[in-house]
């Protein structure tokens, strides 16, 4: 499929999703760095669960940098406790914060960090992996940097738009090759995807119910029809 075809397929994807879904209004957080910290909690975690481990944060006075920097580790755990792997997320959660006052604390100190300066640090820190320090850059610091997960690479290989090289990489220039490099636009388009996965794409699909399955190869492919 050649670049002008190809931006023009992702972009009725879109349109599609946005229609039948309308503004997703994601991330939910208050703050910044909340967005951080679901990031960090949302690895291998229902948002549900993460939902109540933010919480827990929140009653404890403890989802500040300066406050998770403070407490013991071993506290800090027990908190987040809802989310799973919470010994794991809690080291995590303090390198972050480390990281983040190295910064001053200050989101505003990060608006204008040139991207792939700002992306090789997070991935140096303790448990930020690609998926997560993306999140990060893109709904934490609001730059125009699209994120692949696991939901993403499910819709784009139904869709027949599967890579030779399935890297990380790979997906997301499927994306900024083919889109307009805007942060509101690949805020949506992200959030949108989940949502059909978790609405209709599913690991075993409902194709019957999904705004999309004209267009998908998987549908064809499986005869299922519209």
């Amino acid at each position: 499929m050649g670049e002008t075809r190809l931006s023009r397929f992702l972009d009725e994807i879109y349109q599609r999703l946005l229609a039948a879904y309308g503004h997703q209004h994601w991330w939910p957080a208050n703050g910044s760095f909340e967005v951080m910290v679901g990031a960090i909690l949302t690895q291998s975690a229902a948002w549900s669960n993460v939902n109540k481990a933010i919480g827990n944060l929140k009653k404890a006075g403890a989802l500040s940098p300066q406050a998770i920097r403070s407490l013991p580790l071993a506290e800090l755990a027990l908190i987040i406790r809802p989310c799973g792997y919470f010994n794991a997320k809690a080291v995590k959660l303090k390198a972050l914060a480390d990281w983040f006052g190295s910064h001053g604390d200050n989101i505003e100190s990060l608006h204008d960090a040139d991207i792939e300066s700002l992306r090789r640090e997070l991935l140096a820190v303790h448990g930020v992996g690609q998926e997560t320090a993306d999140s990060i850059l893109l709904y934490a610091v609001g730059k125009p940097v699209f994120v692949i997960d696991a939901y993403t690479r499910r819709i784009i290989g139904r869709l027949g738009l599967l890579p030779e090289k399935e890297s990380y990489g790979v997906y997301q220039r499927l994306f900024t090759a083919n889109l307009e490099a805007d942060v509101h636009l690949y805020n949506e388009y992200h959030a949108l995807l989940v949502k059909l996965a978790k609405d209709a794409c599913r690991k075993k699909p409902l194709c019957l119910q999904c705004c999309l399955s004209d267009m998908c190869c998987y549908n064809k492919n499986n005869n299922i029809g519209v």
